[in-house]
């Protein structure tokens, strides 16, 4: 059986550090508002993470982090309007930007899940469901291109200690869902510190940066996951549904049948019942074979090093205008293992990289490279060394970035102190 790659998702592992540059275009000047606060469940007073704020009547967006914090920057002339909060499970609420200002803590209530006279016409096995999902992906999606602005973060860690952090805005011209050509991404703006001490003698470089969180996108890319064609690899099975924004949507659990030693995927994809359409995704590979595992991750390493990877999983997100599902948000968090012939003790370095659409737009215009080639990006391209922008703190501007976490915010502060010594 031939083995599936996950992504073209690979990391260099290299006792030779990469070089080179990427510039980024200037910002706009606009006059913006900033909201700053967090997304928490009404009863338990939990963060709920990954929800989505979107400026009503708009394609302005943002997400909450993993403490359920937000940061969103609407521009003045759009005060008047609303936000949209959904999170899965919960009632939406729609609040008044001028309500926003006075009080940014948004509290979301349960939605009570109710099986109605949909659930009748349900498919009778979730295998059906997960094929009328792939099937229907072009009906489901725009038929045109879609012009997406989006912000890119991506870390290492080495243990629980910060080694690099990069940031970027990019411009991605997203191809239809029924296109087999790949989307296309360039830079705006990017920072990126590494403590390349911290990494020992080995450097850890992220190829494809956000080309591997594009290709997360299940419905553009499904050869990456699963098809129609290697459906019977896998068992599917209903799991309890849910709601969101009052429909229901059903969950599919999945894992690899027993019999197949090769690593393949598990865990739970979340369909709409109305239209068959993916609105999230959550799963993992399964990486207990680690020569397999390891061979689809690491392009290069020290011949006196054994590297695999120990855990890595996955986060899709859709959003929905007009009766159209897009993609709004992914994240990957990949740990390795690294063993040194004559060193007791290993090493663990934990990836973690996430991109959130912040505003989009439908297009028939076709991506025009541009004229300046380094801020072209492809799937072998990696993010390199731009510390500057952490000094400056206005350096995203009116740009909607994903509210970086204590753990974030304590790293960006280090790097600032660094900088003002060096200075």
């Amino acid at each position: 059986m031939k083995l599936r790659y996950p992504y073209c998702y690979l990391f260099v592992i290299n006792l030779f550090l990469f070089s080179g540059s990427l510039g980024y275009a200037q910002e706009k000047n606009n006059a913006f508002l900033e909201i700053n606060g967090s997304v928490t469940d009404s009863n338990t007073k939990d963060p709920l993470v990954f929800a989505d704020l979107i400026v009503q009547g708009t394609n302005i967006a943002t997400i909450t982090n993993t403490e359920g914090d937000y940061l969103l920057k609407i521009p003045d002339s759009l005060q008047h309007k609303s936000v949209v909060v959904q999170y899965l499970g919960y009632e939406e609420q729609t609040i008044p930007i001028p309500a926003l200002l006075r009080n940014d803590n948004i509290r979301l209530n349960p939605s009570v899940t109710t099986l109605n006279e949909v659930t009748i016409n349900a498919p009778k096995d979730a295998e059906t469901l997960v094929r009328l999902m792939l099937k229907r992906k072009g009906d489901n999606s725009f038929s045109t291109g879609i012009s997406m602005t989006g912000f890119y973060r991506e870390t290492i860690r080495k243990r629980r200690q910060n080694a690099s952090l990069s940031e970027a805005v990019v411009e991605i011209y997203k191809q239809p869902t029924t296109s087999n050509k790949r989307d296309a991404v360039k830079i705006v703006k990017v920072r990126k510190n590494t403590n390349y001490s911290r990494l020992d003698t080995i450097a850890l470089k992220l190829q494809g940066g956000p080309f591997s969180n594009l290709f997360a996108d299940i419905i553009k890319y499904p050869q990456y996951i699963f098809s129609e064609d290697n459906l019977s690899d896998y068992i599917f099975t209903f799991d309890k549904p849910t709601q969101i924004n009052d429909q229901l949507i059903y969950i599919v659990n999945f894992k690899q049948r027993p019999e197949l030693k090769i690593p393949l995927y598990f865990g739970k994809l979340y369909i709409d019942s109305q239209n068959f359409a993916l609105t999230s995704a959550i799963f993992s590979l399964n990486v207990d074979n680690k020569v397999l595992a390891s061979e689809l991750f690491v392009r290069k390493k020290p011949s006196r090093a054994t590297v695999y990877p120990t855990q890595a999983n996955y986060r899709v997100n859709y959003r929905t205008s007009n009766g159209k599902w897009y993609y709004s948000y992914s994240n990957i968090l990949l740990t390795f293992k690294v063993n040194w012939k004559g060193r007791l003790f290993s090493s663990y370095y934990t990836l973690n990289s996430e991109m959130a659409i912040t505003d989009w737009e439908p297009t028939k215009v076709k991506y025009e490279k541009p004229n300046n080639r380094n801020l072209i990006l492809r799937p072998t391209s990696i993010l390199v060394d731009e510390a500057s922008g952490f000094n400056d703190p206005e350096f995203w501007g009116e740009y909607n970035i994903i509210e970086p976490e204590k753990s974030i915010e304590s790293a960006i502060k280090k790097i600032k102190k660094k900088l003002d010594k060096v200075q």
